[in-house]
């Protein structure tokens, strides 16, 4: 039996200053939330979210230690239990929310996600990616529900450095890309169903949002600055691609962005985005994309600064020794290249890494 299943989180919100609004909507959910954040990010709101659950509801804060690993994970769990949490809270980027949203799963509590930036179409998934305590990749951990609230507060995402706004857009870019591919593959979504009306439908808009108001948005933000542009891509790159990514599935873009974590060095720096965008002209180029089509890419991509080279990957003169590593891990059992196609070699990842760098420098 061929089945479709659509996946979402219980509310959405977006808006300039709802953060504002964060302790009505957790009182909601009980009378005493477990907020977790690093010490940069409850740096820069910690007064703001402060100010909004005093009187509506106790809370205590922990810090959160940077890697989204089981031991980050059990560590976390074991204060909210001894917290008397009643809702886990998760504020900051992505690998804190997927640390927040394992918790919550292990506590069997409702999870309520803040992003602080606009970088990655993690808060409103059902899963979280989880990496060693050295960071690297392991596996994709599923739950039973999404987050049951998502609260987006577009103001301080635009305060946040530019480079993350673009970095979101990258990672939203390869939603429909690998949507597409699913659905050609008859592969299973995120979800574990076929492909869905609703969830290609998503996808698509997702990508023509970011292409249409991406450019003006990362503009905008690169002055701190809050536009209708910067609304609309902040959906697109978190609750569109989000529903997209889960929804219609992925395959070549992010399981090559996972596979660059067997590699040491400064391309460890980068950010999600900026891993995903480089792996998501490797899957064109593995799927035989028309070359107009990846140049298209890789001109939007130069737009907002997103790396197009092996140079901007910090890979420069990097052996094909390595890069083989790189599509070992990336066609790994636990990984999603096969739903691209479920024959490639390592060699043939390696071969489509170097084949995006020669054509990035050649248009």
């Amino acid at each position: 039996m061929t089945k479709r299943i659509f996946a979402s989180p219980g509310r959405y919100v977006q808006g300039s200053g709802v953060i504002a609004e964060l302790g009505t909507y957790l009182a909601e959910f009980g009378d005493n939330a477990f907020l977790v954040s690093d010490d940069i990010v409850w740096g820069l709101i910690g007064k703001q979210v402060e100010a909004a659950v005093t009187g509506k509801t106790q809370y205590t804060r922990e810090g959160f230690a940077g890697e989204a690993s089981v031991n980050e994970i059990k560590r976390l769990a074991d204060a909210a239990r001894k917290a008397g949490s009643k809702v886990v809270v998760g504020l900051g980027g992505g690998k804190t929310l997927d640390t927040v949203k394992a918790v919550a799963d292990e506590l069997k509590q409702p999870v309520v996600i803040v992003p602080t930036i606009a970088s990655t179409d993690a808060p409103c998934s059902a899963l979280s990616v989880i990496y060693s305590d050295e960071g690297v990749f392991e596996e994709y951990r599923f739950y039973s529900k999404n987050p049951d609230l998502v609260l987006v507060d577009t103001w301080i995402c635009a305060q946040a450095p530019a480079r993350l706004f673009a970095s979101g857009i990258a990672d939203g870019l390869a939603t429909y890309v690998e949507a597409l591919a699913v659905q050609r593959s008859n592969a299973k979504t995120m979800v574990g169903g076929a492909s869905s009306i609703a969830g290609m439908a998503i996808a698509e808009a997702c990508e023509k949002t970011l292409l249409t108001y991406g450019f003006s948005a990362y503009k905008a933000v690169q002055q701190k600055l809050v536009t209708p542009a910067v609304e609309a891509v902040v959906e697109a790159s978190t609750l569109l691609s989000g529903l997209g990514f889960e929804n219609g599935g992925l395959a070549g873009a992010h399981a090559i962005h996972n596979g660059f974590t067997a590699l040491h060095g400064e391309i460890h720096n980068l950010t999600h985005g900026e891993k995903v965008a480089y792996g998501t002209l490797a899957h064109m180029v593995l799927e035989q994309r028309p070359d107009d089509e990846i140049a298209g890419y890789i001109d939007f991509y130069r737009m907002i600064d997103m790396p197009t080279t092996l140079k901007e990957l910090h890979l420069e003169g990097v052996s094909r020794e390595d890069l083989i590593k790189v599509g070992e891990l990336a066609n790994s059992e636990a990984d999603t290249l096969r739903n691209l196609r479920s024959d490639f070699t390592a060699q043939e990842v390696a071969d489509a890494i170097l084949a995006v760098d020669a054509l990035s420098q050649s248009v």
